[in-house]
């Protein structure tokens, strides 16, 4: 718990100093308990990537929810129905077939539903870039139903950035593709009333964010080996870990065998790309210290593999020994769970309170 409280007043005081407002991504935890973390308790603006987590934290109180993956005309019925409760909940979208749907339904409805145009950055996974002329023409689409209007985008490129000098030109790239789209859609006399920007990396690597209203991460919450292994963050830094139990040994093939395979801990590989591949996590013990040269090196569904790094010897372990495996993608392993285990590394306790995730306490899952 301290390691997340740190995380989060991190970010918090940066995006303070830069004088933009903080839309985390609850996307990562999945919880109204840490979401309660990260506006001092209050319930501030968060992003969602799932239409069932706008609505979940709509039930928890939350009113100013940006649903940031493109929309589909399917789902416009659950976006008005959250608009009619009184949560103003803007949609994403790249396209004028898209903004025709969302137009066409604000003008039925009578309500205008808020969108934010997606602004490609670098990643060209979506988007449209700055200087598409299909931007104006997605703005005018919004602008003549009524529709309130920005622009969002994520440097997803980021993930891939590895000093920090790299890490800055994404987060300058980042915001000077985001400003300038709103610079083209106000000298059209179309009204852009969000500028919205982010990736745990930019957010924390920007330095002048002049012209972004918002800033959008989520990661940052717990941090991960990814984002260690571009320089984000430390290892020290990290606050989820998955708990596994030695099952077997396999001396033969320098294996220690767990209980904890993919399913416990996602099957992203984020850091094989990196300088240093982490396998599927690194190990520590219960209270959180790396077992030195322990990696979790392979995965089936319910089985995870420990091996030593560099012909080292394998540590021992006995059969009922109990780690932790640090992740190297945080969203994915959280998703992989229905709840936390919070402990809090400054003090010792022999029971550890449980914070149950939303999802578990409604659905009983």
């Amino acid at each position: 718990m301290s390691k997340v409280r740190r995380n989060i007043a991190r970010l918090a005081t940066h995006a303070g100093a830069l004088g933009v407002a903080l839309r985390p991504h609850v996307k990562t935890a999945k919880s109204l308990d840490v979401a309660a973390l990260l506006h001092d308790g209050a319930l501030g603006p968060v992003t969602v990537s799932t239409l069932a987590e706008a609505e979940a934290f709509a039930d928890g109180g939350y009113t100013d929810i940006t649903y940031a993956v493109g929309i589909d005309p399917h789902k416009l019925p659950r976006v008005l129905a959250l608009l009619h409760r009184g949560v103003t909940l803007s949609v994403l979208l790249d396209s004028t077939e898209q903004a025709e749907h969302v137009a066409d339904a604000s003008r039925a409805a009578g309500v205008p539903i808020p969108a934010l145009i997606e602004i490609d950055c670098d990643g060209h996974r979506g988007g449209v870039t700055p200087d598409a002329p299909e931007l104006v023409r997605i703005g005018r689409v919004l602008h003549a139903a009524h529709c309130p209007t920005g622009v969002l985008t994520h440097a997803g490129e980021s993930y891939f950035a590895y000093t920090d000098e790299e890490l800055r030109r994404a987060a300058k790239n980042e915001r000077d593709c985001a400003v300038d789209a709103a610079e083209r859609l106000r000298a059209a006399g179309l009204p852009v009333t969000t500028v919205s920007v982010g990736s745990t990396p930019t957010a924390h690597a920007a330095d002048d964010l002049t012209g972004v209203t918002e800033l959008r991460a989520g990661n940052y919450v717990f941090f991960d080996l990814v984002m260690a292994g571009i320089g984000v963050c430390s290892v020290d830094d990290l606050a989820l870990s998955v708990v596994v139990t030695v099952i077997g040994h396999r001396p033969e093939r320098g294996w220690i065998m767990t209980d904890g395979g993919w399913m416990a801990m996602s099957r992203d590989r984020g850091t094989s790309v990196q300088a240093q591949d982490q396998g599927y996590g690194l190990v520590t013990d219960l209270a959180g210290n790396l077992v030195p040269g322990l990696v979790m090196t392979a995965a089936s569904q319910e089985h995870g593999t420990l091996t030593a790094r560099d012909g080292a010897p394998l540590p021992e372990l006995p059969i009922g020994t109990r780690l932790r495996i640090l992740p190297n993608h945080a969203c994915a392993t959280a998703a992989q769970h229905r709840g936390y285990h919070v402990v809090d590394s400054t003090r010792t306790a022999l029971a550890v309170p449980e914070i149950q995730d939303y999802w578990e306490r409604v659905t009983g899952w």
